[in-house]
């Protein structure tokens, strides 16, 4: 035996024998954990993103309020006799459920934020009324006022349309979500 078998020989013996970490095939890494815990998460926004889409008339989708009946409604209003007297007197239905103002409250060219709901409805033409929410885009602020045709946050200057709800001075870059409003006799609600 030479030298080189000897120390071959004793370096082997002095290191214990490698063993595998013992895991069982069915316990996931962290690594594994988190990418789940990522995709669940994502995925999670998105169907609660999907969920509060939804096609026209259906909860959470704004509805255009403008006086002019589409060419569906003129045509079944025609045809229907019970149609048009219930359009023609619009004080005799059931009030909708939601936040309202009273329509001699909202001055045309301006609105009235709701204290007790967070919407904001306006009137920016004669007989035409709108609904927002009352929080700022930018920064989560309620907003203060409604003046010279445009709904004013108070925290950090922005400025939003009284029509659409667009912005018209920054740092807000999105524009006030809109709601649905129906006019029933005196009352503008915000159904949507």
């Amino acid at each position: 035996m030479d030298r080189s078998d000897l120390l071959s020989d004793t370096r082997l013996a002095a290191r214990p024998a490698a063993r595998p970490a013992a895991r069982p095939a069915f316990a996931p890494s962290r690594r594994d954990v988190l990418r789940t815990a990522g995709i669940v998460a994502v995925s999670g926004g998105a169907v609660l993103t999907l969920a509060a889409c939804g096609a026209e008339g259906q909860a959470g989708a704004p509805v255009p309020t403008s006086a002019a009946p589409s060419s569906a409604a003129s045509s079944s209003a025609a045809s229907s006799p019970s149609a048009s007297a219930s359009s023609a007197a619009p004080s005799s239905q059931a009030a909708p459920s939601g936040p309202s103002v009273a329509t001699a409250d909202v001055p045309v060219g301006g609105g009235v934020i709701l204290k007790d709901a967070d919407f904001v409805v306006t009137q920016p033409s004669k007989g035409t009324y709108k609904a927002f929410s009352k929080i700022c885009t930018h920064q989560g602020c309620p907003v203060g006022s409604v003046e010279g045709g445009v709904i004013k946050c108070p925290c950090h200057g922005s400025e939003f349309s009284i029509e659409d709800g667009s912005v018209k001075q920054p740092p807000a870059r999105k524009p006030l979500a809109e709601s649905a409003t129906t006019v029933v006799g005196s009352k503008v609600f915000v159904t949507g």
